[in-house]
């Protein structure tokens, strides 16, 4: 019986493909250029609170803080798109089916009330790690096909609930950062389960832009691994993200692995500062891997910090590494004959600070790499967005609130 429903599954799908009408020829019906992305959570409620109404709605989370006027210094400052995370692990989750109904329209009324502050918005399905606690995230997702099959109608009903709305103020983005085909010799999974994805948006959703990713995390070079046409329909926008260089943009962050929680205090660029400077704060970190790191693992990452400051420790040797996912995606869109319109950098960004780390980076670098990446973006005709508005990686508020130092909104409004 499961391969024969298979079997009628793939074939639905197939024909779903020839049929799903297409809402425009030769360019996208959104678009968009300077973008910043809200908050996908604030105080990360556990998954036990989230059938508590008070609790969960309005959602995002960000609802319960931000107001139209919270947005419209977004748009004086400079953007004219908002990003919008997701987490569609709530609407996975046993504990919210009677909240179902009430999720998705406060998910329509998020993109209404940014739409009302004269700013356009992207509503994103961003899956993030479960974290072994029970929960429906990426792993979850990727990992087990009926999880796939479920995530698969959460996008059709989102882009049903969201169809009826004006095409040119709001875009869909069916999945933030897939982590599948990473391992280069691995069999290609994420083309099939993109066109599934596609398929269900649009069959629900005619009208409206979709935004679409490759895989391996959202990077460029998982976007160059697709080919386009075996999706063909006009009226969508590709996106990558490009956080290069990883060494000083996540430094502190203790998700990010288990060598990059021990990295802090590196300027950006590494040549801002005076040579026996940088030593010295590079010695802090090497220190603090010989006293910290497990013991097996200290020869390795010293060895890694050493190789990763010498890739971009001049001026030639960062601009090559900020480059190679700008020119790799160009390259790719050229060759498929998409225009750099339909190109969309969705992240980018330095952390500010981890949560409970007393290390904070300066304004002044964050600044200074947010304004290397514009100038990329902009350079070769890319839509970007910064990430983000509040915590870790704040540009606007930093935690419960505070906020941020300017440096990064400056360079957003100083730009022509």
């Amino acid at each position: 019986m499961a391969a024969i429903m298979a079997m009628i599954k793939t074939c639905l799908l197939a024909l779903l493909m020839l049929v799903v009408p297409v809402a425009s020829v030769g360019a996208a019906t959104f678009s968009m250029k300077r973008g910043i992305n809200l908050d996908i959570w604030e105080t990360w409620p556990g998954e036990d609170k989230w059938g508590i109404p008070d609790v969960i709605l309005p959602f995002p989370e960000w609802r319960k803080r931000l107001g139209e006027s919270d947005l419209r210094a977004l748009k004086a400052d400079g953007f004219d798109v908002v990003r919008i995370p997701v987490d569609p692990s709530v609407f996975l989750s046993g504990k919210t089916v009677t909240l179902r109904e009430q999720l998705l329209e406060s998910v329509l009324q998020s993109a209404r009330l940014v739409n009302a502050a004269g700013l356009k918005a992207v509503v994103d399905l961003h899956l993030i790690s479960a974290g072994g606690n029970g929960q429906i995230g990426m792993a979850e997702v990727m990992d087990d096909p009926a999880n796939f099959d479920r995530y698969v109608d959460l996008v059709r009903q989102m882009a049903l609930r969201l169809s009826k709305e004006d095409p040119t103020l709001l875009a869909f983005e069916l999945m933030n950062e897939p982590v599948v085909d990473c391992e280069p010799d691995a069999p290609k999974l994420w083309p099939e389960r993109l066109r599934r994805l596609h398929a269900a948006a649009r069959a629900s959703a005619t009208r409206l832009t979709l935004i679409l990713s490759g895989s391996c995390w959202g990077s460029a070079v998982g976007l160059a691994a697709l080919d386009p046409k075996a999706i063909p329909d006009d009226n969508v926008i590709w996106t990558f993200h490009s956080y290069q260089p990883f060494l000083l943009t996540h430094q502190g962050a203790t998700w990010a692995g288990d060598f990059i929680p021990y990295v802090t205090g590196l300027p950006y660029p590494l040549y801002a500062v005076p040579r026996a400077e940088l030593d010295a704060a590079l010695d802090k970190v090497r220190a603090r891997i010989r006293a910290e790191a497990p013991m097996l693992r200290r020869t390795g990452m010293l060895a890694y910090l050493d190789e990763q400051v010498t890739l971009i420790d001049t001026r030639e040797k960062l601009e090559t590494t900020l480059d190679a996912p700008f020119q790799q995606v160009a390259a790719w869109a050229k060759k498929h004959g998409i225009a750099p319109e339909n190109i969309y950098l969705g992240e980018f960004g330095m952390i500010r600070q981890e949560y409970n780390n007393p290390h904070v980076i300066p304004g002044a670098w964050r600044a200074a790499y947010v304004q290397d990446m514009i100038g990329r973006a902009e350079a070769h005709g890319f839509a970007w967005s910064i990430w983000g508005y509040g915590g870790a990686f704040g540009i606007v508020d930093e935690f419960e609130g505070r906020k941020a130092e300017a440096d990064v909104l400056e360079v957003v409004r100083g730009l022509e």
